[in-house]
């Protein structure tokens, strides 16, 4: 609406300045005309050749020759030979600007219209004349007047015309946003995932749903993830509370006969257990957020480690057997958080511990191409290899039968694989057997065992060459 009103505003103003530069032209031509038509007469005065009557062109042209004491000396047909056309006081007004024109009425000449009346000096200053050209202005003022109108009648209809354009315009290309937004508030209105109308062609609006559709689904999809851990958290949470609150129903009931001994033992495990759940939630819920921009969530300080200490310090937690260390034959620095890299380690090693039959084996090499490897490897059963990607999933247990006690929560994996994701590194699970010989073992597994390889971009650690090797230990 404003544009259109912008647009009639403009057409006005130019039809206003056209009307306007179209009687400015007009003038000035009828000037010259007059003006040359006065120049002629003067150069048959200067030879006095002056005829009877003077020449003119047209019927709308009247001229005189008037001396200085205000006579007419000579007229053309049609011009008055008694009563000069302007007064003395105009006529030594003419004569102080040459370059100008007067307009006086036309019954005073008896011509039609306004005239204008141009006045050309003859002679010298001893018999000076003038020459005085009268040009009727009425077919000029009838043209513009006529252009007036057309202006003021065309702008309207030319407005409303654009208008009419402008609005099925507006409103063909504004259709399919208005199939947006009513697509965007059924789907906001209701609880069912849906999709908005992509209107035919390869324009942008067209662009615009396809990408607003994408962006549903990706919402979607976090949707479902996001009610799917909730669920999931929920049931494992139930599960050790249940524990805590049946322990403490059956032992109120028994009174003092109960074993508060094994009453406080059981209780301890069930809240250790329900921490390490929580924990491990946390972390999950810090990963997610990570992933929406805040790089400081997940990680603490990060700085150099070097993975044959990391690998003494976590397996110092475990029994040997059956876990069994095999130091890696030169320090292999990396850069990372030193307690998220602990806990990578060690949820590996109550995985395979928790599955071997009777050896575990932790190691670090060298890669290639500035990679270090570390490597957790089990005679277990191993998992089979339609699974090796989804144990990494949330809540994921192979053995759905197994307690939870014995089996976890089935989180241990999704945040190893977290953690290794954040750290720029990559894991990879295989069957054991295979690999046996790149670690010099040359005897049979008890199964097909699991071999877990993390690899980690390599670390620059500058070594201080006067540093006592045992400061370190």
């Amino acid at each position: 609406m404003i544009s259109v009103l912008g647009l009639a505003v403009g057409l006005a103003a130019g039809g206003i300045g056209l009307t306007a530069a179209l009687g400015f032209a007009l003038e000035r031509s009828a000037d010259t005309d007059a003006r040359t038509t006065g120049e002629a007469i003067v150069q048959l005065a200067a030879v006095g050749a002056l005829p009877d009557p003077l020449p003119v062109a047209g019927d709308d042209v009247r001229v005189q020759v008037v001396d200085g004491q205000g006579r007419v000396s000579a007229a053309s047909i049609g011009a008055d030979r008694l009563v000069p056309m302007l007064y003395a006081n105009e006529r030594a007004q003419l004569a102080a600007d040459p370059g100008a024109a007067l307009v006086v009425p036309g019954d005073r000449l008896g011509m039609r219209g306004p005239v204008r009346v141009i006045l050309v000096v003859a002679g010298g200053p001893a018999d000076q004349r003038f020459v005085l050209v009268a040009r009727s202005m009425a077919d000029i003022s009838r043209s513009i007047a006529l252009v007036r109108v057309s202006v003021l009648l065309a702008i309207p209809l030319l407005v409303a015309g654009v208008a009419v354009v402008v609005w099925r315009a507006l409103g063909a290309a504004l259709r399919p946003v208005e199939r947006l937004r009513a697509g965007a508030a059924e789907i906001t209105g209701g609880d069912q995932a849906g999709h908005l109308p992509v209107p035919d062609g390869g324009d942008e609006i067209h662009r615009l749903a396809v990408t607003l559709n994408d962006m549903l689904d990706r919402q979607e999809a976090a949707r479902a993830r996001q009610r799917a851990f909730v669920a999931d958290a929920a049931h494992e949470l139930r599960s050790p509370l249940t524990n805590l609150r049946t322990e403490l129903e059956v032992a109120q009931r028994l009174g003092e006969r109960a074993d508060w001994a094994a009453v406080a033992g059981n209780l301890l495990a069930d809240s250790q257990r329900l921490a390490r759940l929580v924990d491990d939630l946390l972390l999950l819920a810090r990963a997610d957020q990570e992933q929406t921009g805040d790089s400081a969530a997940l990680f603490g300080a990060v700085g150099p480690v070097e993975l044959g200490e990391l690998i003494a310090s976590v397996a110092a937690r475990y029994p040997r057997p059956p876990v069994r260390v095999v130091p890696p034959a030169e320090p292999l620095w990396i850069e990372g958080d030193p307690d998220a890299l602990v806990r990578v380690l060690a949820n590996l090693l109550d995985n395979a511990v928790r599955h071997a039959h009777r050896e575990v084996l932790v190691t670090a090499r060298p890669g290639a191409d500035r990679w270090h490897e570390l490597l957790v490897v089990d005679d277990g059963p191993g998992i089979r290899a339609a699974d090796r990607q989804r144990v990494f999933d949330r809540f994921t247990r192979l053995d759905d039968a197994r307690a939870r006690d014995a089996g976890g929560a089935g989180l241990g994996l999704a945040i190893v694989a977290q953690l290794v994701r954040r750290h720029g590194g990559t894991i990879e699970l295989a069957d054991a057997e295979p690999f046996l010989a790149d670690l010099g073992i040359d005897r049979p597994l008890a199964g097909r065992g699991l071999w877990a390889q993390v690899r980690f971009p390599a670390g620059e650690v500058e070594v201080d060459p006067d540093a006592d090797p045992e400061d370190g230990e």
